[in-house]
């Protein structure tokens, strides 16, 4: 995947705009080991297309522009109950010849318009998931997730989770290394999961968290140590109830789910850059024994750890 087009209309919103820009078409730095995209932004017709935050756009290219993209994105606008009729023929047969197909925010009901998520899960802003699920009933709308990946299509939900979405199809294509040098760059978070909730009641990051950052932090550097839920509340000097209930409130998820993940991501690393077989990256990064890593590698990602080695890494399969 090489080619990326973003699609744009009349009203369009300014940061899902802005956020595929930062991802797909900074300038590639001398410093990156990173793959440069041929990225384009397309619209119905060519020239000035209307911003919806007081400004416009001068968009050069039409809508053949996108027509080889190797991904196509639709830019959430403020109309988003009129999607134009030439960017939804212009996704259906993104769709049909095989490529990857992204909205985020409100481009989710340009997607739905198609016909594309009958049938599939999707999601949208929060504000918007119940007039998404009224509109479209055949669409399966997920309320309270990131992101959602079915098959070829991805949906995310507003404003910065569209970042989480776009590292999340990064990720997945070229690796975990590569998304996390464009998360560096961005400044941002390298990975926040598609299954984390929306709204949470303490907006911050996982290692930001009111009360519980300092044990997050202690957690990554010893993944390899019994965390359990009565164990880690022991260490915060809680109740196991009391902590959970605090965990999820600060991150959003479960300690489980939590501690998961991070292992996921430590075994993704060591993958991709190391030879170690994949026993000793079980049990380094906690899961004890490769079948437990398997089980929850392949559950995550779709491939087994051998394969993402293959996909990722230039070092000797285990």
């Amino acid at each position: 995947m090489h080619k990326v087009a973003v699609l744009v209309d009349e009203g369009a919103e300014p940061f899902g705009l802005g956020a595929m820009c930062e991802v797909w078409a900074e300038p590639h730095h001398p410093e990156d080991d990173n793959p440069v995209f041929d990225f384009v932004v397309a619209t119905p017709v060519p020239g000035r297309v209307s911003g919806a935050s007081g400004f416009d756009l001068h968009v050069e290219h039409g809508l053949d522009a996108a027509a080889d993209a190797d991904l196509v994105c639709i830019c959430p606008k403020r109309d988003y109950r009129n999607p134009s009729p030439e960017i939804v023929e212009a996704v259906r047969a993104a769709h049909a010849r095989g490529a990857m197909v992204f909205a985020h925010c409100t481009a989710a009901f340009t997607l739905a318009e198609s016909g594309l998520l009958g049938g599939r899960r999707a999601t949208t802003h929060w504000r918007y998931v119940d007039e998404l699920a009224e509109l479209y009933p055949a669409v399966s709308v997920d309320r309270d997730v990131l992101y959602v990946q079915d098959g070829t299509i991805i949906t995310g939900a507003g404003s910065a989770a569209g970042l989480d979405a776009a590292l999340h199809v990064m990720r997945q294509q070229f690796g975990s290394q590569v998304a996390a040098a464009a998360a560096r760059r961005m400044v941002i978070p390298a990975h926040r999961d598609g299954g984390q909730a929306q709204f949470i009641e303490r907006a911050v990051t996982d290692c930001e968290a009111e009360t519980l950052g300092p044990l997050l932090t202690w957690i990554l550097h010893n993944l390899a140590e019994d965390l359990s839920i009565d164990q880690l509340a022991k260490r915060a000097h809680m109740s196991s109830r009391t902590f959970a209930r605090r965990f999820r409130e600060e991150t959003g998820s479960t300690p489980h789910s939590w501690v998961t993940r991070q292992r996921i991501m430590a075994a993704e690393e060591l993958l991709e850059s190391t030879d170690h077989s994949v026993d000793w990256i079980a049990s380094e990064v906690g899961f004890g024994n490769p079948a437990t890593l398997r089980h929850h590698f392949s559950r995550a990602r779709g491939v087994s750890p051998q394969q993402y080695r293959r996909t990722f890494s230039g070092a000797a399969t285990a």
